[in-house]
């Protein structure tokens, strides 16, 4: 695995959260798991943009990290699913409030006018 050069400061918080949530899909992968939709193929095809191989590797982060675990079923067809762990279910208020915010300055953010859209 990669290993980064220049060590960051976990004696942040904020540093710390972004560790876990920084990805491009975490957030989203973390709310879908947690309204229900745990199967690796389910996932994958909320975000047609995404390949498979970086949701995969996001939610092998988010697993790495304790906060999702994956349970494999043995019957078939094979079928392995995600759940929040108990840690994970602690970031479901700040992944509620993201996305109330962007909810709310949606428009301000992405409007006509803006080259930021």
């Amino acid at each position: 695995m990669y290993e980064k050069k220049i060590p960051k400061d976990h004696s942040c918080g904020i540093v710390v959260t972004m560790e876990v949530i920084g990805g491009k899909w975490k957030p989203c992968l973390i709310n879908w798991i947690n309204k229900d939709i745990k199967r690796p193929s389910e996932l994958t095809k909320l975000y047609k943009e995404a390949s498979r191989r970086v949701i995969q590797r996001q939610l092998s982060e988010l697993e790495s990290q304790g906060i999702i675990y994956k349970k494999n079923y043995q019957e078939y067809p094979l079928k392995s699913e995600y759940y929040l762990t108990e840690l994970g279910k602690t970031l479901i208020p700040l992944i509620d409030t993201l996305r109330e915010w962007g909810n709310s300055h949606r428009e301000e953010i992405f409007d006509e006018n803006n080259l930021n859209s």
